[in-house]
């Protein structure tokens, strides 16, 4: 027969530590409303939402024709942000305010070291993130039925710019793009004219008319009423369309090398450019003036020459009483790209030998990493192995 099991008296130690953590829990939420609870938790954030001053006047969000979902068009976006801007005097609506947005799918990786690099994707972009004071969402979540995939981005990014009408900028990253230039920042003023950044190069575009003129797995877009009517137009090409597997035949008579049939993203994009309306053209900007987006495969060799060159610089810069922080100049590939590895279910593509994805992966993170730990006086010294971390020289 089984033994009663006897409870204890709990002891007075016992229910000063509860009481204690009880009156932490109540605690806890009025320093999370405190200016120096936040400025801790987000040092360099320069606003914080303060419940306690949040305006009573109705908003977009009071409006029923405002929404998350792409089922029906967002209009006058730019009248109704204003007015969000009006009601919180606590932004300021000419800042170049920037969130970054990635993601990825909900279930589990099939590969089984897929998750793994997921999650240290995703710390790159937080690490990134925290160093330049940019808001970071991750997304898992499909928001439309049929928007899978590739094509998943634009209801997510509809949903951000509504859900973040303090956010000037969004900057799509691909889940397997590293930072791997965490000092740059990106040359806003260089675009005040435009709406979107996309990284390609226009003799490809518009002369050689190919898929792979541009990559939309990484680029910037403003939240204004432009980018709400051009994601409307870009998802009508996606499989939400009716015409999505007319669309597809559209794609492939106008680019040639496009090798699938199916309607893409980047497909769709290099079509928007070539064929769609004037307006989507005038404001999008192509950048190849740096990295933006780095393909992986002549970037990930060529770290350690590019980590040697780089202290050369800052020395002769030293000597000479230069400045080294905020001179412009690009250093290292912003942005490294790992299209076609396919890190979650590991199925990357055919011409990639053996193991290189990984190797590649690996370097471009822990490279990445080490300009993080270098604040902190460490330093992996083998960009293979991320187990391996020694402290720096002192001197």
């Amino acid at each position: 027969m089984a033994k009663p099991i006897l409870q204890k008296k709990p002891s007075n130690l016992s229910r000063l530590c509860v009481s204690a953590a009880a009156s932490l829990l109540l605690f806890i939420p009025i320093l999370t409303f405190a200016d120096p609870w936040l400025r801790l938790l987000y040092p360099r954030s320069d606003v914080a939402f303060h419940p306690a001053r949040e305006s009573r006047a109705p908003t977009f969000y009071d409006d029923p024709e405002t929404g998350y979902t792409t089922d029906k068009p967002v209009t006058e976006w730019d009248k109704k942000r204003g007015l969000w801007f009006k009601h919180h005097p606590e932004f300021s609506q000419s800042e170049n305010r920037i969130f970054v947005i990635t993601g990825s799918q909900s279930s589990p990786c099939t590969n089984p070291s897929g998750d793994h690099y997921l999650l240290r994707f995703f710390k790159n972009k937080v690490d990134y993130c925290r160093i330049h004071g940019y808001g970071l969402f991750y997304n898992n979540a499909f928001l439309h039925p049929k928007m899978r995939s590739y094509w998943a981005k634009i209801p997510v990014i509809r949903a951000a710019m509504v859900a973040h009408p303090e956010a000037e900028w969004l900057f799509w990253v691909d889940s397997d793009a590293i930072f791997t230039d965490m000092g740059f920042k990106v040359p806003l003023e260089k675009y005040k004219d435009h709406n979107m950044v996309v990284h390609g190069w226009d003799d490809m575009i518009y002369e050689k008319k190919s898929w792979v003129s541009l990559n939309a797995g990484v680029f910037l877009i403003r939240n204004c009423q432009w980018s709400m009517e051009f994601l409307d137009a870009w998802g009508e090409m996606g499989p939400k369309s009716p015409r999505f597997g007319k669309w597809g035949e559209v794609l492939r008579e106008t680019l040639k090398d496009k090798a699938f049939p199916n309607s893409d993203d980047q497909s769709a994009l290099v079509y928007l450019l070539l064929k769609g309306e004037r307006r989507w053209r005038e404001k999008i900007y192509v950048e190849n003036g740096y990295s933006l987006h780095g393909y992986w495969i002549g970037i990930v060799g060529r770290f350690e020459e590019m980590g040697r060159k780089e202290v050369g610089r800052r020395r002769r810069r030293h000597a000479e009483g230069e400045k080294v922080e905020g001179d412009g100049k690009e250093r290292w590939p912003f942005v490294t790209h790992f299209t076609g590895c396919q890190p979650c279910s590991g199925e990357h593509n055919a011409a990639y030998e053996g193991d290189s994805c990984t190797v590649g992966m690996e370097r471009a993170l822990n490279f990445a990493d080490n300009q993080v730990l270098r604040n902190y006086g460490f330093v992996h010294p083998d960009l293979g192995n991320v187990s391996i971390v020694r402290p720096l020289p002192l001197h």
